[in-house]
């Protein structure tokens, strides 16, 4: 009996507090997910330097609204750096890198109760008869940011802009359009019909990467965008004399999504960036769209690959 009574126990002393030290660790988690996520969504707008400081108070002001077995959590280990999609290298990187393609803005969040940590560790039930009083509890969650490496079917519209429009009227310190000092807004542009600003050839058609500019092919692209996904390298054709009533069906008042290429006065270009840009009214007779970039544009049809920000990126998600 005493033999019984005594695994009894110890069965009691794993089911409930074992039980319990996984129902912690679930809260903990979501804290940790949820501080993660807050952290992150504050990286961005933030070229060519993300808002690293910023993102780390966000995360551990966000830990604060959480708790864990009744207890109010208030302290938790943050860091910022790059993530890694891949898992190569593995864990956070410094800010301080030059990051490669699947290297993403992110933020790091661990969370634990243990011995001066959050009320403590977790107090147990029955262990305390086989010498265990109290168990740590730690979870950990990663969030990552970034502009889209990668834009999948239908996200975009077919029309490219020259990475030179970019060069001159994008401030890649504060991740905006640069402001015509003459009318205190952004530079509008005009795009289809050969414009120059600056010496640079703002934009024209995309066939993607099919070669064909007929009206019912370009007029199927403007309502179903791009037929696969395109990735930064990717090589695109540039398609001139695009015929009147083909502007007809472009929307106007609209914010689209456009690839940014090299140059847009050859056949062909490789893409180096995707675009957020707002249509403001299309010319039938002059052949041309007008607008200007925009920021602040959120996709969701992207994979971990990163690129430059032009006003476009990928919600927070977490990747671990």
């Amino acid at each position: 009996m005493l033999f019984s009574l005594f695994a009894a126990l110890a069965v009691a002393a794993f089911a409930i507090d074992i039980g319990r030290a996984y129902v912690v660790r679930a809260e903990l988690q979501n804290a940790a997910d949820a501080a993660a996520l807050a952290g992150a969504a504050s990286l961005l707008p933030g070229n060519p330097n993300p808002r690293w400081s910023t993102a780390q108070a966000n995360a551990a002001s966000a830990v604060g609204l959480n708790s864990s077995d009744g207890v109010k959590l208030t302290t938790a280990s943050v860091q910022s750096g790059f993530w890694n999609l891949t898992g190569s290298p593995a864990g956070m990187q410094p800010s301080t890198i030059t990051p490669g393609a699947y290297d993403n803005p992110a933020v790091q969040v661990t969370v634990a109760r243990a011995t001066g940590l959050n009320g403590g560790a977790v107090p147990f039930f029955f262990a305390p008869l086989f010498g265990v009083k109290n168990g740590p509890v730690t979870a950990s969650a990663v969030s990552v940011v970034s502009a889209p490496g990668y834009v999948g079917p239908s996200g975009l519209f077919p029309m490219a802009i020259s990475k030179c429009i970019y060069d001159q009227y994008w401030d890649a310190t504060t991740g905006a359009p640069k402001v015509d000092s003459s009318t205190g807004q952004g530079f509008t542009f005009q795009f289809g019909n050969g414009h120059t600003y600056g010496g640079c050839d703002a934009g024209q058609w995309t066939s993607f990467q099919t070669d064909n500019n007929d009206v019912p092919t370009v007029r199927g692209l403007i309502s179903g965008g791009n037929p696969t996904g395109l990735s930064l390298g990717d090589s695109i054709w540039i398609e001139n004399g695009i015929k009147a009533t083909i502007y007809d069906f472009v929307p106007t008042n609209a914010d689209v999504l456009m690839p940014v290429v090299q140059q847009v006065t050859s056949s062909t270009t490789a893409i180096v960036g995707f675009a957020a840009f707002h249509i403001d009214s299309v010319n039938k007779s002059s052949k041309y769209v007008q607008g200007h970039l925009i920021t602040g544009f959120k996709i969701t049809a992207s994979t971990g690959q990163s690129g430059p920000y032009y006003g476009a990126y990928v919600p927070p998600r977490l990747a671990q």
